[in-house]
């Protein structure tokens, strides 16, 4: 190892003069803090030759750990001790607000609200350009630099349908035919949004490992166009988990539409009627009958005609 690393290394002595300027360093961190916010001196850090900062503990509340940094140096020679700046620094323990992160990269499915915007990258991955078939969007979309320009400049409220379209343009059989869309959903976004609902109601989860059958056979399953119709539809089971929302067709519950069917009633059979015979039945036993003699039966009439 050489000397001059050596040196490097080695921590510098404080300034005499310099170290000794705690008065001097504290005034200036009482006049940048206030009054009653600077405590106790609590180190002197040698910043270089003849320049050293003096540390003083921070009394505001919220700013624990927190140190006013107060530096001073003097000239060659020179035994005035002058000021050269204040700051407010954090100390090794200090509480420190989290690191800033992007919004776009903080937003959360479910954090917009009712009249919040939210604004589209005009390179978002998952939008791709719709009816013009073009890279750029057209001149009226509220993602081109031209209407960004029209609208700062004369502060209009500006819509998708600020400019007409001319007559017989791709634009306008485009509107003609409802299509008119700048950007529709590219590959990857398709992609994205399926590998998102398949989470939410796929196969994988939970009820879908216990469900008796899958939704692809259930009657309760309205499907969809387009390409994702091919893998996902809505239920329209108002007591399922799933009702208005999008499921896989291999998801499935507890309220398939086969999975429990209710047996009906049984029906009880039609009585039978048989009215070409009559059946006679005496009003005293035979004599042959029984084990009542005959002679003890009374012989008044029990009032039958």
């Amino acid at each position: 190892m050489s000397a001059a690393t050596t040196r490097s290394r080695t921590p510098r002595t404080p300034d005499r003069l310099c170290a000794e300027a705690v008065e001097l360093a504290r005034a200036a961190a009482e006049e940048a803090a206030g009054p009653g916010a600077v405590g106790e001196h609590v180190s002197v850090l040698a910043e270089g030759d003849r320049v050293v900062t003096h540390f003083f503990a921070c009394k505001e509340a919220g700013y624990r750990g927190w140190r006013w940094a107060v530096t001073v140096a003097r000239a060659s020679r020179a035994k005035n001790v002058t000021l050269d700046e204040t700051v407010l620094l954090p100390g090794p323990d200090a509480l420190l607000a989290p690191e800033w992160v992007p919004w776009s990269e903080r937003l959360r499915p479910g954090d917009l609200g009712p009249g919040d915007l939210l604004p589209t990258d005009a390179e978002d991955l998952r939008l791709e350009p719709g009816y013009s078939g073009e890279d750029a969007p057209p001149p009226n979309s509220v993602v081109s630099e031209e209407m960004a320009e029209l609208v700062e400049a004369e502060d209009a409220d500006v819509t998708d349908r600020a400019v007409v379209p001319e007559r017989g343009s791709i634009t306008a059989v485009a509107e003609e035919l409802g299509m008119r869309r700048a950007r529709v959903l590219s590959r990857y976004g398709l992609h994205t949004a399926a590998d998102r609902w398949d989470e939410a109601f796929g196969a994988k989860t939970p009820m879908a490992q216990a469900a008796p059958a899958s939704c692809v056979s259930c009657g309760f399953l309205v499907k969809i166009g387009g390409s994702l119709g091919q893998a996902f539809g809505v239920c329209a089971n108002e007591f399922g988990p799933a009702d208005g929302r999008l499921v896989s067709l291999s998801y499935g519950c507890g309220g398939h539409s086969e999975a429990a069917v209710m047996p009906k009633p049984p029906r009880p059979a039609p009585p039978v009627l048989d009215s070409l015979h009559a059946d006679e039945f005496p009003l005293r036993p035979a004599a042959d009958t029984g084990s009542v003699p005959l002679s003890d039966l009374p012989s008044a009439d029990l009032g039958h005609s």
